[in-house]
């Protein structure tokens, strides 16, 4: 049973699992994520990593390991993970991998309130998808492709083609249905337009 986190923004998840290698200071960390392509798998900007820090201060779970200051620069408060920090990262990580959560995609959404729109204008918006599907496929292959790291670290990328790969297969067989509930669906948009 999942429990609520006191901090429960996945970004807070990766500064975690960040800090369990060394101290860092906010930007140093949003740094390092966008080096290693995590922006790819956790949205973030620098004011909602600057929360995220914030948060977990407030939870227990980090604390400030040194204030220090170079030149006319404002002050840079580096952080460290506490061992409740590390608890909670371990606690975290055991539950996203064991437990499937229903998540909310958009495409779902749209999905369920397809028959809104003509089949016509479906069929064409899902060869569009198909297209951009097709792109974010051989980006992520690049990405495994281009890098320079064992496989365990590339495991999100490997992740994010099956999805595609299922996503795309989804999206076709779809396109052949729609060619035989066309005369119904059409039906339903008689006198539109």
């Amino acid at each position: 049973m999942t429990a609520k986190r006191k901090v429960g923004n996945l970004l807070g998840l990766a500064v975690l699992g960040y800090l369990v290698r060394q101290p860092m200071h906010p930007y140093e960390l949003g740094k390092l994520m966008r080096e290693h392509g995590d922006d790819r798998s956790i949205k973030f900007t620098h004011g909602s990593l600057y929360m995220v820090f914030g948060q977990l201060a407030k939870a227990g779970f980090i604390a400030e390991h040194e204030t220090t200051r170079d030149g006319q620069r404002p002050e840079r408060t580096v952080y460290a993970l506490t061992d409740a920090g590390r608890a909670e990262l371990k606690d975290w990580m055991r539950e996203l991998v064991a437990e499937p959560g229903h998540e909310y995609p958009r495409f779902v959404a749209a999905l369920s309130m397809i028959g809104a729109l003509h089949p016509d204008e479906v069929a064409a918006l899902l060869r569009d998808r198909l297209a951009g599907l097709g792109r974010q496929r051989d980006e992520a292959a690049a990405v495994i492709a281009g890098a320079d790291a064992h496989p365990l670290f590339l495991v999100e990328e490997e992740y994010r083609i099956a999805l595609l790969d299922a996503e795309i297969a989804f999206v076709r067989h779809f396109l052949a249905r729609i060619r035989d509930w066309r005369p119904l669906w059409a039906g339903f948009h008689e006198g539109e337009r």
